[in-house]
């Protein structure tokens, strides 16, 4: 039996046979193993360490396992998850939506909420709504006597005017006229709001739905010109260049007239808004007869 030899005693090419073999034996210990655990089902046959080589053989399994073979996906199982991906995409844009949605509509909801908690002055009623223009009676009887005339008013719009006569006065502020003053003519009147019937008795009336003193829009005025003081009785006097002067609680504005005209009672285009700060007076007129209106627009001075 030969004598086991130390490894001082063996040579470089003996300790590098060695060295394979054992690095052999390793090698089949892990693919032993993989073949146990369905890692691997084929190998290539163990090379020969003893053919001749032409180069140095250096082994790289140590320290790292093989990768196990990956199947290929098949093409309706690619398509699915391109799906179901699309189907995720389109669940997350919804959902921002809804939620956008929902901020708006609970924006909406607090608004309505702020809006009714806070009512704001009653609206105006707007121009358009007017059937005949203000100031129209008869003329009075020899003991003073009249009352509106409703002959100048269409039958089929009388229920319209019926119903007008009962709109709400705009709540008092600072900035509504108070008082006019027309130098040319010695008119110096208080101003009430709106222009109906018992309005027109205390002196003269603002139009509901026409804009505040000095602000853009008509600003429509309208009086007697043969009862309850008379007020109007001489806007026909009334030249290019004469002063209208509007008065609020808080400071006066001065308005120059433009031009005068007559109309029929049923003109009320000329109450409609200007793009301007403009005013227009209104009575009826001639004198005693108020078949007519008498109308002069004056714009304000600047």
């Amino acid at each position: 039996m030969a004598r086991k030899k130390a490894p001082e005693d063996l040579s470089v090419e003996e300790l590098r046979r060695l060295l394979v073999e054992k690095r052999r034996g390793a090698r089949k210990e892990r693919l032993e193993h993989y073949r146990r655990t369905g890692r691997v089902v084929s190998v290539a046959p163990d090379f020969d360490f003893d053919a001749p080589q032409s180069a140095p053989v250096v082994d790289t399994a140590e320290g790292t396992e093989s990768t196990p073979e990956q199947l290929p996906v098949p093409p309706r199982r690619r398509i699915m998850d391109r799906i179901l991906l699309a189907v995720e995409v389109l669940a997350v844009v919804g959902l921002v939506v809804v939620l956008l949605n929902g901020l708006g509509l609970l924006r909406t909801l607090n608004n309505e909420v702020v809006a009714a908690l806070n009512p704001e002055t009653v609206t105006p009623t707007p121009l358009v709504m007017a059937v005949v223009l203000p100031s129209g009676h008869t003329p009075p009887d020899a003991q003073g006597n009249t009352r509106p005339n409703d002959a100048e008013i269409p039958s089929h719009l009388l229920p319209m005017v019926q119903s007008l006569a009962n709109v709400p006065v705009p709540t008092a502020a600072a900035d509504q006229a108070v008082r006019i003053q027309i130098p040319a003519i010695n008119v110096d009147a208080p101003v009430v709001q709106g222009d109906g019937w018992e309005q027109l008795k205390k002196g003269v009336g603002q139009y509901i739905g026409s804009p505040d003193p000095g602000r853009d829009g008509n600003v429509v005025f309208s009086a007697h010109n043969d009862v309850y003081g008379e007020i109007f009785r001489y806007l026909d006097r009334l030249v290019p260049g004469d002063q209208v002067i509007v008065y609020t609680q808080q400071r006066q504005f001065v308005y120059i007239v433009d031009r005068t005209v007559l109309v029929e009672p049923t003109a009320v285009e000329v109450m409609a808004s200007t793009g301007s700060p403009t005013v227009t007076l209104i009575s009826c007129y001639p004198y005693l007869v108020n078949n007519q209106r008498i109308i002069v627009f004056a714009r304000l001075q600047n």
